[in-house]
């Protein structure tokens, strides 16, 4: 079953994977709790967690080191696989990620999987936090699982490189997913340099999603990406991307993308990686520049 507010792939609603979990067969759980300068998701893992969820690090995972590609990089074949094969992931079988905010890092974790070739991936909606408020179990146990045989392709999703993330916002639509603060430059917490890729729209993924962390109905999600100049329903043959901080948020926006039919590209390199090059032109203020 997926989550009432979903197609059938992307999302699986609180109820519906509580039952998933009691069936013969239930899906592999990757908890992948993460906040930028908070607890390390590994310990708020061990406080509790979703019975028979196994802990997946975005840093050590989900990512590559930090470097002149950004600060969360595409992690290589190798290591994405081993790290799926740890967490009991097997080719053709069910994935469900979450995390304890909106889905971002969820988020990101459906995406990789995706890219790397594995389809039958969904995310929590809402997440922990909606688990924990309907009342579901939590434990602390880390359970003993079989290790998984996921064999990582990649290339299933599209790619956007620092010329093609230049290149959509020129001919196509690039949506900068980062609050609208950084967007136009007026604050910069994380990266040392603050404004957008010229071009670009602001689009914070904060508007993808209600007050309890939950993606909204896909109507209103249409009315959002409509008013971003995004042709709706369905592909229409306009290119359409996203990026964010680092490559992890922008995987939000392509999932809110993915509900309502929309295939978007992802730059992972993100803004980390599109100002490690001091030569790239930025752009400030609301206007797209």
């Amino acid at each position: 079953m997926s989550g009432s507010k979903s197609g059938p792939t992307h999302l699986i609603d609180v109820a519906s994977l509580a039952s998933e979990l009691v069936g013969d067969s239930p899906p592999v759980l990757l908890d992948v709790r993460w906040r930028l300068g908070g607890l390390p998701g590994i310990d708020n893992y061990r406080v509790g967690h979703l019975p028979g969820a196994v802990f997946v690090d975005l840093d050590t995972d989900l990512a590559a080191p930090p470097g002149p590609s950004g600060r969360h990089p595409l992690p290589t074949v190798t290591q994405f696989q081993a790290a799926m094969r740890r967490a009991g992931v097997r080719a053709g079988h069910r994935v469900v990620a979450y995390d304890d905010g909106d889905s971002t890092i969820a988020a990101r974790a459906w995406w990789l999987l995706r890219y790397f070739g594995h389809e039958p991936v969904r995310v929590l909606d809402g997440g922990f936090r909606a688990w924990t408020a309907a009342g579901q179990p939590v434990t602390a146990d880390e359970p003993r699982v079989a290790a998984g045989d996921l064999t990582a392709v990649p290339g299933r999703l599209r790619l956007l490189d620092a010329a093609g993330a230049a290149a959509l916002a020129r001919d196509g639509v690039l949506l900068d997913a980062r609050s609208g603060g950084r967007y136009r430059g007026e604050t910069e917490t994380v990266d040392p340099v603050a404004g957008h890729i010229p071009g670009a729209l602001s689009a914070p993924t904060t508007g993808n999603v209600g007050a309890d962390g939950r993606f909204l109905p896909p109507a209103d999600l249409r009315q959002r990406f409509a008013r971003l100049g995004i042709p709706l329903p369905g592909p229409s043959g306009q290119a359409v991307g996203a990026y964010c901080g680092s490559g992890v948020t922008a995987a939000h926006e392509v999932l809110a993308l993915a509900l309502v039919g929309v295939p978007a590209a992802l730059y992972v390199g993100s803004w980390s990686g599109w100002i490690a090059d001091p030569g790239r032109p930025v752009a400030t203020g609301a206007d797209p520049g």
